[in-house]
């Protein structure tokens, strides 16, 4: 299974850039990883909040493949803990998919197009980040659970 981190908008910070690297990398040990990147929309402030949302949403449906598993990172979605996040992954890589995407949309957040195109929602917590810190996050949380999948003594408990 390979999996994809589909983002709207470029990570500027460097220091979120070299962490969100060096978590790639090490997911990579585990199964294909990569992150996608939408191109942030321009000459937006014509638009209103949900044309802004329907124009990021034709961009993300043209990334989506047949088959693919569509996850949203959404303020709305269930809250795992790390375990249990690891135990959702295990059952994922078990079913046989062949790709599972996880999306972070724009600032204001999915078009109803996306929510019915997804097949769950996840919240990483009730707080709000930024979309470049929740890539940092989300990136190491894969990571983490990669290793309690495989008994490895990155996380504790």
């Amino acid at each position: 299974m390979k999996v994809t981190l589909l983002v709207v908008g470029k990570t500027n910070d460097a220091h979120f850039i070299a962490g969100i690297d060096e978590y790639t990398k090490r997911i990579r040990h585990y199964l294909p990883f990569d992150i996608e990147v939408i191109p942030e929309l321009k000459n937006t402030k014509s638009l209103s909040e949900e044309q802004q949302k329907e124009k990021e949403a034709d961009l993300l449906l043209k990334s989506f493949q047949p088959g693919d598993h569509i996850v949203l990172l959404d303020e709305h979605g269930k809250e795992f803990r790390s375990l249990e996040f690891a135990s959702w992954m295990e059952k994922k890589m078990a079913m046989g998919l062949k790709r599972l995407v996880f999306i972070v949309g724009g600032p204001y957040g999915f078009s109803q197009r996306i929510y019915q195109s997804a097949h769950e929602k996840i919240s990483l917590s009730r707080m709000t980040f930024s979309h470049q810190m929740i890539r940092l996050i989300f990136t190491e949380q894969i990571y983490r659970a990669m290793t309690i999948i495989n008994h490895e003594p990155y996380h504790h408990e």
